[in-house]
């Protein structure tokens, strides 16, 4: 009887164990996956005979969402997002020409226009057999994120502004020096914007509207100026400060973009950045009355302070898209 009792007991403690064994293998082999999907992949790309970095993680035969990044930084903005995101869905993050990784020719070798960026991300989302995506835009991304949702209405899935202005009470007086460029483009107006680049300027983008300066990472401003300071970098930015004036004159053409097949919208906006203003985001609700709009006590690089919550957000708004 004893004998019984001591090989069933060593019977289910071998049992026991390897229960447990089985459980540990499967929580590793389900961690594994997560970080798998979170792992963040860095590429190049030839487009249009342009090397066009990119960030890429998550699995590919997921809803894909594209990023597009703003001034004066790179896809290097969404470092804490990506992993967020890419543990569910399908993440790219471009770094247009002239920012970043890319390349940048010089200003008399390559047109700096929005359109011509908007080429670029064509190219680029081309080349990456990109079918349906939801497009994630923010300050210069705005404009060129628009101009592909025109273009490709019937891959756009849903988008996503986080302070991406496409509307002119969304503009601040912090762009009248800028208007006054675009109304009288002479030198003098030109020369008159070259602080535009400076590294007091780039600290002021991060810093401004900031309740707790600490939630800032030095490595971005000093990273983004690193780049903004490469010879012959100020006249690239200087002609696309002149041709943001073709991104307002499309505002209309953007609302009818809106109204005629009104994209699912997410908005997800710094309350107090200095250059788009809060009264940017409620125009939405003009043509996109059942958009979502959500405003952070922060400034223009809202990822910078409030990541994690916007990306609950994202999270939640891609499982509302089409596939």
């Amino acid at each position: 009887m004893i004998f019984r009792q001591i090989i069933t007991a060593l019977s289910l403690g071998l049992l026991s164990s390897q229960m447990v064994h089985a459980q540990l293998n499967q929580k590793t082999i389900s961690n594994h996956h997560i970080m798998e999907n979170q792992t963040i992949h860095y590429r190049n790309i030839k487009v249009n005979g342009l090397n066009v970095f990119y960030r890429e993680a998550g699995p590919a035969d997921t809803p894909t969402l594209l990023l597009l990044h703003g001034y004066p930084t790179s896809s290097h903005m969404f470092r804490n997002l990506i992993p967020l995101l890419s543990k569910k869905y399908h993440v790219i993050a471009p770094d247009l020409p002239g920012f970043g990784y890319s390349d940048a020719p010089d200003h008399q070798q390559f047109s700096y226009t929005f359109d011509h960026l908007t080429e670029v991300v064509q190219g680029f989302i081309d080349q990456l057999k990109v079918k349906r995506f939801a497009v994630y835009i923010f300050d210069y991304g705005a404009p060129i994120g628009l101009r592909l949702a025109m273009n490709n209405p019937e891959k756009i899935t849903g988008i996503i502004s986080q302070n991406g202005n496409a509307y002119e009470e969304g503009l601040s007086n912090e762009w009248n020096p800028i208007q006054k460029y675009w109304k009288d483009p002479s030198e003098a107006n030109r020369l008159a914007l070259k602080d535009f680049v400076s590294k007091e300027a780039t600290t002021f983008q991060y810093y401004h509207g900031v309740s707790d300066p600490s939630l800032i990472a030095p490595e971005t401003y000093t990273l983004d100026q690193k780049f903004l300071d490469r010879p012959g970098n100020i006249e690239i930015q200087l002609d696309l400060v002149k041709d943001y004036r073709t991104n307002v004159a499309l505002y209309p053409q953007f609302h009818t973009y809106f109204r005629k097949y009104q994209p699912k919208l997410l908005l997800v906006w710094g309350n107090k950045d200095p250059y788009f203003l809060p009264e940017g985001a409620k125009a939405y609700l003009k043509d996109l009355p059942k958009a979502k709009l959500k405003f952070y006590d922060t400034g223009h690089f809202a990822l910078e302070t409030h990541a994690a919550e916007i990306g609950a957000e994202i999270f939640e708004f891609m499982g509302t898209l089409p596939k």
